[in-house]
C-alpha cells in the first residue's frame, strides 16, 4: 500500500516539528547565553566599547568577566543572581495555593464539568478554551485536560489524536494568556520587572500589567485553535483507523461527577464567592462602609497603586487555599491539616525543571 502524497501545509508542520525538536532545553539556552556574555565582555572590552545611559547619561564601559575581577564577581554573585530573582518567591507562593486546589481535586473537577457539558457541535472551541483557562494552575492542562479531551473526542467518534491536538493547542498556545489572572502573570511581571530595572532600578511592574491584552488573546486563541484543528488537524487523521469504542465501561475520567465531587463543588462555590465578597468590599472608597477600602493606598484611596494589586499573588495564594479546603471538606478528599499540607508540598515538587531554568536565566541576567 502506498503511502498518500503529503500536501505543502503536511511538509511544512513537518518541517516545524522537525525545528522544534531540535532546539535544545530552554536551561540550555540560558545557559549558552550566559556564556556569551562572558566572552563578548572580554571582546567588548578590548575594544573600547561604550554607551552612554539612557536615563542618567553617564557612560557606560563593559566589565571584562575573563579578567581576575570579573572571575571574582561571577564566584560571589553565583547564589545571589539567583535567590534575588523577583519571579521565585512569587511562583512559589501562588503554586502553595494552588497546590491545594488542585490536590483536593478541585481544579480536575472543575474542568470535567466544564468539558463534559459541552454541546457536541461546539466540543473543539470548548476543549481549545479549557486548554488557555487551565493555566490557572500551571501545568494542570497538560496533565488532566490532553488525556481527556482524547477520551471525549474518542467517545463522540472522532479520532482522539484530534481532541489531544485541539486540547495541546489551547494549554501550549495560550498559555500566557487567560480572562484571569493565573500564577504565569506575577511570573511574567518579574521577569519584565528585571529587566526593566536594568534602567530604572525603581520601576515596579504590576502582575496585571497585560490584563487587557491576555484578556483580549483568549478568544482570538480559542478560535484560531478551532479553526486549525477543523481545517488542518483532523484532516490529517481523516483516513487513519481509529479503535472502535467499547461501550461496556466508561471511562473514570469521562464518567459524570460523584456525588462527593459535586457537593465539593457547591462548597468551593460558597467559599469563593464570600472571599470574592470580601475583596470588594475592601475596595470600596474609604467611608462609604464601616472600615471599608483597607486595600486602596492609604494616603491617596487610589486602586492603581495599591496593596491590593502589588498583594496579587497574596490573593491566589488565598483563592487557592479557600477554594481548595472548602471542596475538599465537601468532597472528603481533605480531612485534616496533613492533607492541606501535603497539596503544599505537592506543587513545590513539580518546580525542579523551573528551578533550574531560573538558576541559569539568573545567571545571564546578572553577567549583563
Amino acid at each position: 500500500m502506498t503511502n498518500p502524497k503529503k500536501t505543502a501545509m503536511d511538509r511544512f508542520l513537518d518541517t516545524v516539528e522537525r525545528a522544534g525538536n531540535a532546539l535544545p532545553h530552554p536551561a540550555t539556552l540560558f545557559a549558552l547565553l550566559a556564556l556569551s556574555v562572558v566572552v563578548a565582555s572580554f571582546i567588548a572590552t578590548h575594544l573600547g566599547v561604550s554607551v552612554q545611559h539612557p536615563t542618567t547619561g553617564a557612560t557606560v564601559t563593559p566589565v571584562n568577566l575573563l579578567s581576575l575581577q570579573g572571575l571574582h564577581r561571577i564566584l560571589t554573585n553565583l547564589v545571589t543572581n539567583f535567590t534575588g530573582v523577583a519571579p521565585l518567591g512569587t511562583v512559589l507562593v501562588a503554586l502553595i495555593g494552588i497546590g491545594v486546589a488542585e490536590h483536593s481535586g478541585l481544579i480536575g473537577a472543575a474542568l470535567r464539568k466544564f468539558v463534559l457539558a459541552a454541546p457536541q457541535r461546539l466540543l473543539t472551541p470548548i476543549i481549545v478554551f479549557a486548554g488557555v483557562m487551565s493555566n490557572m494552575a500551571s501545568e494542570i492542562g497538560y496533565v488532566l485536560l490532553i488525556p481527556l479531551a482524547g477520551l471525549i473526542f474518542h467517545s463522540a467518534g472522532r479520532h482522539p489524536i484530534v481532541g489531544m491536538a485541539a486540547a495541546f493547542a489551547g494549554v501550549s498556545g495560550g498559555y500566557s494568556a487567560n480572562l484571569l489572572i493565573g500564577t504565569i502573570d506575577p511570573l511574567l511581571a518579574g521577569l519584565s520587572q528585571e529587566a526593566a530595572r536594568i534602567v530604572d532600578p525603581s520601576y515596579t511592574v504590576s502582575p496585571l500589567a497585560n490584563r487587557y491584552f491576555l484578556a483580549a488573546s483568549t478568544p482570538v486563541i480559542t478560535l484560531l485553535g478551532w479553526f486549525v484543528t477543523e481545517r488542518f488537524t483532523e484532516k490529517r487523521f481523516a483516513d487513519s483507523n481509529k479503535t472502535a469504542l467499547d461501550g461496556s465501561a466508561e471511562s473514570p475520567s469521562t464518567s459524570e461527577l460523584s456525588l462527593f465531587e459535586r457537593r465539593g463543588l457547591r462548597y468551593a462555590a460558597v467559599a469563593s464567592l464570600a472571599l470574592t465578597l470580601l475583596i470588594i468590599w475592601s475596595m470600596l472608597p474609604v467611608g462609604s462602609v464601616p472600615a471599608g477600602g483597607f486595600l486602596r493606598d492609604p494616603s491617596t484611596g487610589d486602586l492603581l497603586n495599591s496593596p491590593l494589586l502589588s498583594g496579587v499573588v497574596a490573593i491566589i495564594f488565598l483563592f487557592g487555599v479557600v477554594s481548595g479546603v472548602a471542596y475538599g471538606i465537601g468532597a472528603g478528599t481533605i480531612r485534616s491539616d496533613a492533607d492541606i499540607v501535603k497539596g503544599m508540598s505537592n506543587s513545590m515538587s513539580t518546580l525542579g525543571g523551573y528551578l533550574v531554568l531560573v538558576f541559569f536565566a539568573a545567571q545571564f541576567r546578572g553577567a549583563i
